[in-house]
C-alpha cells in the first residue's frame, strides 16, 4: 500500500484525530445489572453488563481484574465481532483508567543498535500501515465445560472475537531499532501492574524468527477505531495463529534479548503438556510441559441451540463460524446423524487465513425424535477436531467436535 496516497492519508489523519482523545474511565461494573444469562454448565448463571467503558451487553465473569466474555449470539451477527461487544480478559488488578495519547512513548531496547521511543503520531506516519484479520482466543476459552472442572475463569465458547487489525508491523519497528545479530528473543511489557509489589510483571515473548515473521503487528486499531481501552488502548501486539496470552495489551516497552526469557509469565505461567491436543489424564502427573503456543482448528453453531425445535421434512437452515488455528481453514464438516456421516458445508467469504469464516448448510429430517447434529473444522495442515474433548489442569485449548441436540417432530 501507497503511504502517500490521499485516502491513506486522510484514514491516518482521522485515526490519529480519534488516538488523539486521552481516556478518563472507570473500571468498575455498575452495581445493579439488568439481566442475566445461563452458561450450558454447572453453575452457569452469569450478570450481562454493559458498566464497563465501550463495552455493551457483555457476560460478567469477574470486576477486577476484568474478565468479560461475548454473548454467543453475537457471532450469528457478522464474521467481525464489533468492538463494543469484544472479549475482555486481563491479568493484573491495576489497570491504568487514563491514557494521555500525547505523551504516550512506545520505547524499543535491549540488543539493538539504537533504542527508540515513538509517539503515537510517529506510529501512525512515519511506518508502513499495515493490516490483518485474525481471531484473538483466550488460552482457556470454554473452560467450563472441562470434565472433571478446573479452576479458573469458567468461560463458556465467548473468550474469542474476530477483528481487522491495523497497525505496524513488528518487523518494521525492529528493523527500525536494528536488531543486532545474536538477539534471541522479544520481550513485550504493557501498563498493567499487580496490586502488590511481588506480583511479577506481565511480560510475554516470542522467538527472534517469529518476530521478525512480518505478520506479528502492533496495532493501534481494530475494525477501523482505536482500540477500546479494556481492549489494549492505545497499543496491543498482534500475534496471529496463536492464543491471546501473546497478545500484550497496552504495550508501552518492546525488549530484544539475547537470551532466554525466564520471567515467570514465559517460564512457568502459560504451560501445557507437551502433546498436540495438550492433553492428560485427570490425577496424572510427571509429564513434560511446554509453553502454550499456536491455536487448534475449532468450529461453532451460531444460529441454533439444544433443545431447538424442527419439524420432520422440513428444511433447516444451519449456520456458524470456524477458523483454522494456526493455518488456514480448509473445509467444514457436518454431521446431521451424531457423526455416522459427514457433508462439507459451504463456506463463506475469505477474510484471510486467521480470520472466522463463515459456513451453512441444510438439513431435512425424515423421522420424528432427538437428533445430534456435529460440526467440525479441517485446517490446509490437515488438523481436524477430536471427537473426544482434551483435559488438563489448567483448562487449556478445549476445541472438541461441537454438537447440539435438536427436536424433530
Amino acid at each position: 500500500m501507497n503511504p502517500y496516497d490521499p485516502d491513506v492519508s486522510l484514514r491516518r489523519r482521522k485515526l490519529l484525530g480519534a488516538l488523539g482523545a486521552a481516556f478518563a474511565a472507570p473500571l468498575l461494573a455498575n452495581a445493579a445489572e439488568s439481566t442475566h444469562i445461563v452458561l450450558p454448565f454447572s453453575n452457569g448463571e452469569r450478570p450481562l453488563t454493559s458498566g464497563f467503558p465501550q463495552k455493551s451487553g457483555m457476560i460478567l465473569q469477574r470486576t477486577r481484574p476484568p474478565l468479560l466474555e461475548t454473548p454467543f449470539d453475537v457471532f450469528d451477527q457478522r464474521v467481525f465481532t464489533p468492538n463494543d461487544r469484544f472479549y475482555v480478559r486481563w491479568h493484573l488488578a491495576s489497570i491504568p483508567t487514563t491514557i494521555d495519547p500525547h505523551t504516550f512513548r512506545l520505547d524499543i531496547r535491549g540488543h539493538v543498535n539504537r533504542p527508540v521511543s515513538l509517539t503515537l503520531d510517529e506510529l501512525v506516519s512515519r511506518f508502513p500501515r499495515f493490516e490483518i484479520a485474525a481471531v484473538n482466543q483466550c488460552s482457556g476459552n470454554s473452560r467450563g465445560f472441562f470434565e472433571p472442572r478446573v479452576p479458573g475463569g469458567q468461560w463458556a465458547n465467548g473468550a474469542m472475537g474476530n477483528a481487522r487489525w491495523t497497525g505496524v508491523r513488528l518487523k518494521d519497528l525492529l528493523t527500525h531499532a536494528g536488531v543486532l545479530t545474536n538477539a534471541v528473543r522479544v520481550r513485550f511489557d504493557g501498563l498493567d501492574s499487580g496490586v502488590i509489589p511481588q506480583t511479577p510483571k506481565y511480560l510475554k515473548s516470542l522467538a527472534i524468527e517469529h518476530a521478525l515473521d512480518g505478520e506479528v503487528m502492533v496495532a493501534y486499531a481494530m475494525n477501523g477505531q482505536p482500540l477500546p481501552l479494556l481492549n489494549g488502548y492505545p497499543l496491543r501486539l498482534v500475534v496471529p495463529g496463536w492464543y491471546a496470552t501473546y497478545w500484550v495489551k497496552m504495550l508501552h516497552d518492546i525488549e530484544v534479548l539475547d537470551g532466554p526469557d525466564d520471567n515467570f509469565w514465559t517460564a512457568k505461567a502459560y504451560l501445557v503438556p507437551d502433546n498436540h491436543y495438550a492433553n492428560v489424564h485427570p490425577g496424572e502427573h510427571g509429564f513434560k510441559q511446554v509453553p502454550i503456543s499456536t491455536m487448534l482448528p475449532r468450529s461453532f453453531f451460531t444460529n441454533v441451540q439444544a433443545g431447538a425445535r424442527v419439524r420432520v421434512s422440513e428444511p433447516m437452515l444451519v449456520r456458524g463460524i470456524a477458523f483454522g488455528g494456526a493455518s488456514a481453514l480448509k473445509q467444514v464438516q457436518f454431521s446431521a446423524d451424531a457423526g455416522h456421516t459427514w457433508s462439507t458445508a459451504a463456506l463463506g467469504r475469505d477474510f484471510g487465513k486467521y480470520s472466522f469464516r463463515q459456513w451453512q448448510t441444510t438439513v431435512r429430517f425424515t423421522q420424528p425424535g432427538k437428533q445430534i447434529l456435529m460440526v467440525r473444522a479441517v485446517n490446509a495442515n490437515g488438523e481436524s477436531q477430536p471427537s473426544v474433548p482434551n483435559w488438563n489442569g489448567a483448562g487449556f485449548m478445549r476445541n472438541v467436535v461441537e454438537s447440539i441436540d435438536v427436536d424433530v417432530a
